[in-house]
């Protein structure tokens, strides 16, 4: 630990160490391994880098392995051009515009190269500055972690700092307390006599409980004063991704000794209660366990910008469609223009034409003419699309960024759109799939209640009965917060009269509330930290279980305050004096065993001699395997406490049985001697014989209680899941934890209710325990499939039966072992069918890789967008494995923030993002598609049209310049706007209409049939612009001095109404004007007139045809003004009288709300709740669904009563 406040015991802690620790290292049949294949690298420690150089050359040369340096950029700066081209040019817009592009240097075009490269220069320019701008981004990360300072030993016990990225493979590094691993290092020795040292893993596999890791004895005494002369050779295992395992040795004067996972400390994992670490370096870089097990990010893209893919290669198809028919045409014109040596359009000479108007060689003329329609008609496909939406995305992720309510204080952690091309994702999002512990829970347990002598203590709230009493208007005291109440307490929530402040010596059963807290202040492995300045205690503890019962312990007077080899110590309220005093004899324990916990065995103990001499075995574990082991005589509250554990199950607590036994000297030395004897066995059951001994000793006990601690709920979780609910969004919970603790969570948080049918999946069957106690394994293997799916078809069964009854809620909950079998090909459909038709899903005792398969599951085989959330390494798989990958960002573990696609730092914030920012994001990206394709619909259409007005002649309608900067500046900046500003309602309407988000997960407002009336319109927009302009000017004098209308006159007319056309449409569709929107809608009309001015004044050998053509004769014509005039309101008269008919009668659900408030009906109670209730159903979850059916289920009853 560092100089400062605290000082940490030095223990030797052999008493107290798990199983695997205590385990020796022995040269088994795996170590054999070592030099083959796979088994070959070779790692001189402390060597000078000289004799490294020199050595033999058996794959030991340290240099000849990575280096330190991590790099998780995607271009480097020899690749960036070609690279980035490469991927834009993959985009077949973007490659179509090329070839139209180099096309247009030949003869076929019908306008200048440059206008028509220029476009394509800007938009594929503005997408690489994009790329590389984020690419540098990545590179900072890089460079922050390979800049991070450790201490390196150069020599005659020396350490110098340098940086991470210097760091070779055999160097000896010194890690302090809360430092993180710079390599995966071989521990040496600690400041620990016995070369101990606690490590946390939240980076690796998302747990904050602390993991116990212990060096050679041989390497144990190593200090700065000797690691000079220390010298030694490893032979290990290649680089892999297995984090779990390790097959090692290493040469130490002339002796050979085995290496274990036990000795290795894997990359940025941190160092935690333990002054300081020596280790050497193994693996290095991208050799590390978790580069290794990391992997590229995979390649996301929304269903929005898939489909729109599939509309541009409609509207290719169109366009080609255009170019064929109007080449057909012009064939056969062109071979009629000369018959029989008689001109029929002779103006055109076709006597003596190219090739290109060839009579003679009208299907060659035919060809080319297509060639040069397609790129005219080109205008059709928006060249601005992409890199507008990415410049809108950008926009939008800065705001989802720099929103203060989803700034989370405490941590200094705002939300944060990692990829940026996927926040319309975000409103259409149909399942999320959940981690459990850090996501959904704080990881911060709180003891809240407890049941001593079949007594129930404990007055606290938890938090689903504050949700529940806060949705049925009841008040309820929050003790916590109450004047008298101390200043909180972190692991502890308990407030009751009876037993606290020393009231408990007054209590019927005051022996039995002592041996019970006793318990607790003993019965743990956790090590107390000694605040020199103010004398207060902390503990590390390998849980936050352990930690809060041991501070439950202190508080109620039972203060455990001093670890020894071989003693616990603890302050005891006397009972007399009600005063903590330090009795030597009656407060030390001396400890003969710890009985480690684990999933097998759901209980630990430890044996513990007092100063009367008596040997006490106290233990605590699940219920499931602690009743079964009481004595008879024990069970003298069995039953009052059993319906306690019930009432905390329900309230959504975890529970533990406490119960203890007095072992007499010869039952103790049996005990000892087989346990010793299991201990030091080589043999492969080893674990078996000492879980079998383990079990014999805790039997006959007497029970005392049970505990009730809360996972704490994040804050607004069962709000955030009520929410979600409502809009139509599934929720499954994937978690590693037991079956007991997820179900309880459930009820937490509101995903689970009284009266929900739970279908459960397991194995714990009668018939597959018998086999696995005859150990079978291809029998087991065949009854563990056959009982999945009978166990899946009895739950389809079961939902189908009830199908009838619209009020029944079904919950699938399964374990991971059983998930093993149900994920295989032939039943994975069998088990998405039962879970897609049950209210919630939960998957506990998950692994990493069961959640990943999950959840590519649902996304593949539904079709629909998932999201997936977590905090910890274990999650990183069912991130990128899902649509969109949420990273909680408020704990230390960064592994999921890094291979998320949006980091927040709360749950509950979920609720914000999706419904307010993925709702707005969704609408904003549908209709700014949309409108991409009706602008240039109207504008494209008007140049087929005019093709046919002029036999298909291949001559544009407008300018060349008029026509390159169409879809750069004169209506594309109002759409940009469009997708960053617009609302269809607030962001406090969205929260509190939760259904309007339905319109994104039902893929509403981007279905084809929205998509084809927004093309409809532009044909439409197209026509009446074309034939009104041509009509008025076809046959009467344009102007005073009697001129008729040429191209260029109607082509700038036509011009200027399509650009006041499409921005006044843009107008109507816009539902939330902002000054911004107002300026770009109104100033891209004006940048035309602008335009039209200042390019008609340039010289008529660049101006062409627009030489002042808006000064001379279109400005003083009266004709001109009036025309336009007519031709916009005509023309954006169908959008309108569709949008007001669909509003009256068939409004859409955010047309509902905007009439809510429009007439002021929002605070109507009645009303809200007649647009609220459509979207609760049978199968929502949260707290608004249990009410009502709780409501349902009493009223049913009334029913029946009468």
């Amino acid at each position: 630990m560092r100089k400062g406040t605290r000082k940490l015991r030095k223990l030797r802690l052999s008493k107290i160490y798990t199983f695997a620790c205590g385990k020796k290292s022995l040269l088994n049949e795996e170590h054999s391994r070592i030099g083959s294949p796979g088994f070959s690298r070779v790692v001189l420690l402390n060597e000078p880098s000289e004799s490294s150089e020199n050595a033999s050359g058996n794959n030991n040369d340290n240099h000849h392995y990575a280096d330190n340096v991590v790099r998780s950029t995607k271009y480097t700066v020899a690749n960036f051009l070609p690279k980035s081209l490469f991927e834009q040019f993959r985009r077949v817009a973007n490659f179509f515009f090329l070839v139209t592009g180099v096309l247009s240097f030949t003869k076929l075009a019908p306008y200048t190269a440059v206008s028509a490269i220029l476009p394509l220069i800007v938009v594929i320019t503005a997408t690489m500055v994009k790329e590389g701008i984020e690419d540098m981004r990545r590179k900072k990360q890089d460079i922050e972690v390979n800049n991070r300072i450790v201490e390196v030993h150069k020599g005659d016990g020396v350490f110098e700092c340098t940086e991470w990225k210097n760091l070779k493979v055999g160097d000896i590094v010194k890690v302090e307390k809360d430092e993180f691993f710079p390599a995966d290092l071989l521990l040496l020795s600690s400041s620990y006599e016995d070369a101990v040292c606690y490590v946390e893993t939240m980076n690796l596999d998302g747990e904050t409980n602390l993991k116990l890791k212990q060096g050679l004895e041989v390497t144990c005494s190593l200090t700065e004063d000797n690691l000079s002369d220390f010298r030694a050779s490893i032979k290990c295992e290649d680089p892999n991704a297995n984090l779990y395992t390790f097959v090692g040795s290493i040469e130490f004067k002339e002796q050979v000794y085995a290496l274990s996972p036990q000795q290795l400390l894997l990359r940025d994992s941190k160092l935690r209660n333990t002054d300081y670490i020596f280790g050497a370096v193994i693996f290095t870089g991208h050799d590390t366990k978790v580069i290794q097990n990391s992997v590229s990010p995979p390649s996301k893209r929304s269903k929005i910008e898939r489909k729109m893919d599939r509309v541009i290669y409609f509207m290719f198809l169109i366009l080609f469609l255009m170019a064929f028919v109007g080449s057909v045409f012009f064939g056969i014109e062109t071979k009629q223009d000369l018959n029989n040596n008689v001109m029929k359009r002779w103006y055109l000479r076709p006597d003596d034409s190219t090739i290109f108007f060839d009579p003679k060689r009208a299907p060659a003329a035919a060809f080319f003419h297509c060639l040069t329609a397609l790129m005219l008609y080109s205008f059709f496909i928006p060249i601005s699309l992409y890199v507008s939406i990415e410049v809108v995305k950008v926009l939008q992720s800065i705001f989802i960024n720099q929103d203060i309510l989803m700034y989370h204080e405490e941590t200094d952690k705002p939300a944060h759109a990692i990829t940026s091309n996927l926040n319309e994702e975000l409103g259409q999002v149909h399942t999320i799939l959940s981690d459990k512990t850090g996501t959904l829970t704080c990881n911060s347990m709180e003891f809240i209640k407890c049941s001593i002598a079949g007594v129930a203590y404990g007055r606290g709230v938890t938090e689903v009965e504050k949700a529940m009493n806060r949705r049925n208007g009841l008040e309820f005291d929050d003790l916590r917060n109450s004047p008298d109440r101390k200043a909180p307490i972190k692991g502890f929530n308990f407030t009751d009269e009876r037993i606290m402040d020393g009231n408990w010596v007054n209590e019927p059963h005051a022996n039995v509330i002592q041996n019970f807290f006793r318990l607790l202040a003993i019965c743990h492995t956790a090590i107390p930290e000694i605040n020199e300045d103010t004398g207060n205690i902390s503990y590390e503890a390998e849980s936050p279980d352990e930690a809060a019962f041991v501070i439950a312990a202190k508080e109620l007077g039972f203060e455990f305050y001093k670890r020894t080899q071989t003693s616990l110590s603890i302050f005891e309220l006397d009972p007399v004096s009600q005063e903590k005093v330090k009795r030597q004899a009656s407060l030390t324990y001396m400890l003969l065993h710890v009985l480690e916990f684990n999933s097998t065995r759901k209980r630990m103990s430890v044996i513990v001699k007092d100063e009367k001499g008596r040997i006490l075995l106290l233990c605590k574990g699940a219920d499931s395997v602690m009743f079964e082991r009481l004595a008879n005589n024990g069970r003298k509250f069995e039953e009052k406490i059993l319906e306690h554990v019930h009432e905390y199950a329900d309230a959504g607590l975890r529970t533990l049985i406490l119960a203890f036994r007095e072992l007499d000297e010869e039952e103790y030395k049996e005990f000892h001697d087989k346990f010793t004897e299991a201990k030091n066995s080589v043999s492969a059951d080893r674990e078996t014989m000492i879980e079998e001994v383990s079990d014999n000793i805790e039997r006959n006990m007497i029970l005392l209680g049970a505990t009730a601690i809360e996972d704490k709920l994040q804050h607004g979780v069962p709000n955030c899941i009520d929410k979600l609910s409502q809009a139509g969004i599934k929720i499954w919970v994937l978690t590693g934890d037991k079956m007991e603790t997820a179900i309880n969570i459930g009820f937490a948080c509101s995903l689970l209710r009284e009266g929900m049918t739970q279908i459960i999946i397991h194995l714990d069957t009668p018939e597959i325990r018998s086999l696995e106690k005859v150990g079978d394994k291809r029998e087991i293997f065949k009854a563990s499939r056959k009982s999945i799916h009978r166990q899946l078809s009895q739950g389809a069964q079961q939902i189908a039966a009830a199908s009838g009854t619209p009020e029944q809620a079904f919950a699938l909950i399964i374990d991971g072992k059983s998930l093993t079998y149900a994920l295989e090909d032939d039943m994975k459909d069998l088990l998405l069918d039962l879970a897609t038709k049950c209210a919630s899903v939960i998957c506990c005792r998950s692994s990493p890789k069961q959640k990943a398969l999950v959840t590519r599951l649902v996304k593949s085989r539904t079709g629909k967008t998932t999201l997936a959330i977590g905090d910890g390494a274990n999650d990183v798989g069912m991130l990128q494995e899902a649509d969109i990958g949420i990273g909680i960002s408020g704990v230390e573990g960064m592994q999921a923030v890094m291979s998320s696609d949006v980091a927040i730092a709360q749950f509950c914030y979920l609720e914000r993002l999706l419904l307010v920012h993925g709702h707005w994001c969704y609408r904003r990206i549908s209709s700014m598609i949309c409108y991409f394709f009706y602008k240039n619909i109207t504008f494209g259409f008007t140049l087929f049209l005019f093709e046919v007005h002029a036999s298909f002649s291949g001559e544009p309608a407008y300018n060349d310049w008029f026509l390159s900067l169409y879809n750069v500046f004169f209506s594309s900046l109002p759409v940009i706007a469009l997708g960053v500003f617009d609302q269809d309602v607030s962001a406090r309407f969205c929260l509190r209409f939760p259904m309007l988000y339905r319109e994104g997960v039902e893929n509403i407002l981007f279905s084809w049939r929205r998509i084809l009336s927004w093309m409809l319109n532009g044909f439409i927009s197209s026509i009446l612009i074309f034939f009104f302009c041509t009509k008025a000017m076809e046959i009467q004098a344009f102007d005073e001095g009697g001129r008729t209308a040429g191209r260029d006159i109607l082509g700038a007319t036509m011009y200027t109404c399509v650009v006041w056309v499409v921005n006044l449409q843009m107008a109507l569709a816009v539902n939330y004007f902002t000054l911004i929107q107002h300026v770009l809608i109104w100033g891209s009309i004006v940048i035309w007139y602008i335009f039209l001015l200042a390019y008609g004044a340039m010289a008529s050998s660049f101006s062409g045809n627009a030489y002042h053509v808006f000064v001379e004769t279109l400005a003083p014509t009266p004709c001109y003004w009036l025309l336009i005039f007519f031709v916009v309101i005509t023309t954006l008269v169908p959008y309108f009288t569709f949008s007001a008919l669909q509003m009256r009668f068939f409004p859409m659900y955010h047309e509902i709300v905007q009439w809510l408030r429009h007439k002021g009906k929002t605070n109507d109670p009645e009303f809200c709740a007649m647009v609220r209730q459509s979207s609760l159903r049978p199968t929502t979850v949260g707290s608004t669904a249990r009410r009502v059916a709780k409501t349902n289920s009493l009223r049913g009853s009334f029913t029946d009563h009468r």
